[in-house]
């Protein structure tokens, strides 16, 4: 039975692994992520960001990592959906309505009054799960990236 749960500090050297995987998938290299560097991100004194894992028994399936946006309309709070990845073995099982329900469970928890997110045009499989999952592209933003 497959379980999604909020990752912990003993969860850091498998999220570096996924990243690493979904660098691969995107077709940059396969380097894991920085241990230290997640670990201050996801549990340090100013967490970033939330991570739920996928599990089948003690393996890893996948990952979801999400922020909290404020605001998102007036003075409400959105949930920022920055990565949903399962592993590729694990596809095609439902894992990702699995996460998209857990979301939904965080949003609802903290408030929100939505859920939001990106995916690449080239991602044919996430386009199709994200339009059965019911959820319709927005043509009315520009996504802007800029170096620090």
């Amino acid at each position: 039975m497959v379980t999604i749960d909020r990752a912990t500090p003993e969860d850091a050297a498998v999220i570096s692994q996924i990243l690493g995987e979904i660098e691969a998938y995107y077709g940059g290299e396969a380097v894991p992520g920085n241990v230290d560097q997640i670990t201050t991100a996801l549990f340090g004194d100013h967490p970033v960001a939330t991570v739920l894992l996928a599990h089948e028994g003690a393996e890893v399936l996948g990952l979801a990592s999400y922020s909290f946006l404020w605001p998102a309309a007036g003075a409400e709070t959105s949930l920022f959906l920055k990565e949903l990845y399962v592993r590729e073995h694990a596809r095609r099982q439902g894992i990702a309505g699995l996460f998209m329900s857990a979301l939904k469970d965080a949003a609802s928890a903290a408030g929100c009054s939505r859920i939001e997110w990106t995916a690449d045009g080239d991602n044919p499989p996430a386009l199709a799960f994200y339009e059965a999952y019911g959820a319709e592209p927005r043509g009315d933003k520009v996504f802007y990236r800029t170096k620090k």
